[in-house]
């Protein structure tokens, strides 16, 4: 079963780098609009899928790990933007770094679903932690509190500019060149990097969110899975509107203090699948609407409790 999902999700990887848009070619918008239609309908096929094979239980628990994991992605595209912007990254180079940056998400969600896991099983008390991690996390995203966040300074971008010296010049789409006779890292990597080292922060909130739905290890990975390949596509369908959400960040904080109460009552009651699914599906569609019906400032907008990069290149 293993081995089966994971050469699925290899093809898929492979027709989003072949079919999706050629090197160096800025996606349209319609294409990026018809392609991340595409990935949702394909995650929520797979839920049926799992329907036929397993029962509407496991059907309805990925479902709702692949909205909740669907929807954490949002913050993800934020984080695209701002590393993007900070670079200077041309559109027609952004879907490289965004490509492999899903490749590596996809390896390193594997480990950590796995570590998880492995803490559930061990240690059932882990179960209240992971619940008041939530719960703490989502009324910190509601009193909107902002994080800075300085490129220069981040480890990950440290540590490569001592294994390969950083340049300030593109290269067209190459991780790295040669100038002056050395080996050096373009600032496309180096955004590669960021893009990296952030979805590693970001999967500290979204494993344990989809835990409190499923322990079952493999409908956990393919919800996140199935959330990370239509990424790309939905970064160019979003990546001028994502300020518009204003009400996005009290939707995914209620969610996240919804599904850590979830996991704090796990002793006490088991809440239903279904009636998950339709609390997730109810607040987010409210905040969503709410939104739409008064949008926020524009392309120039940004939700206030996403991170904010401090200026200056290093």
């Amino acid at each position: 079963m293993w081995g089966a999902f994971a050469a699925l999700v290899v093809a898929l990887l492979a027709v989003d780098l072949l079919a999706f848009g050629r090197r160096g070619e800025e996606i349209p918008f319609r294409r990026a609009v018809a392609w991340s239609v595409a990935w949702m309908l394909l995650g929520v096929a797979f839920g049926g899928l799992l329907w036929a094979w397993a029962g509407r239980e496991v059907a309805g628990e990925y479902l709702a790990g692949f909205l909740i994991e669907k929807s954490l992605s949002v913050d993800n595209l934020f984080v695209f933007a701002l590393v993007f912007s900070y670079f200077a990254v041309p559109a027609a180079h952004q879907r490289r770094v965004i490509f492999w940056g899903i490749v590596g998400a996809i390896v390193l969600r594997a480990i950590f679903i796995a570590a998880g896991a492995a803490l559930l099983d061990a240690f059932h008390l882990t179960i209240y932690v992971f619940g008041a991690f939530l719960v703490f996390t989502g009324i910190r995203m509601a009193r909107h509190a902002n994080v800075e966040i300085h490129p220069e300074r981040n480890p990950a971008l440290r540590l490569l500019g001592r294994v390969l010296p950083l340049t300030t010049r593109f290269h067209g789409d190459r991780l790295t060149a040669l100038e002056g006779g050395r080996r050096v890292a373009t600032p496309l990597f180096a955004a590669l990097v960021l893009v990296a080292a952030f979805d590693v922060v970001f999967a500290v909130d979204s494993i344990p969110a989809i835990f409190a739905v499923t322990r079952e290890t493999f409908v956990v990975y393919a919800a996140n899975a199935f959330s990370l390949l239509g990424l790309a596509a939905l970064y160019f369908v979003l990546a001028g509107m994502l300020g518009r959400f204003r009400y996005l960040n009290v939707g995914l904080a209620a969610v996240l203090v919804f599904v850590g109460a979830k996991m704090l009552l796990a002793d006490v009651w088991h809440i239903p699948v279904a009636l998950s699914l339709a609390v997730i599906v109810l607040v987010l569609a409210a905040a969503v609407g709410a939104s739409l019906l008064r949008p926020g400032p524009g392309k120039g907008g940004r939700p206030a409790h996403r991170p904010e990069i401090v200026e200056g290149r290093s």
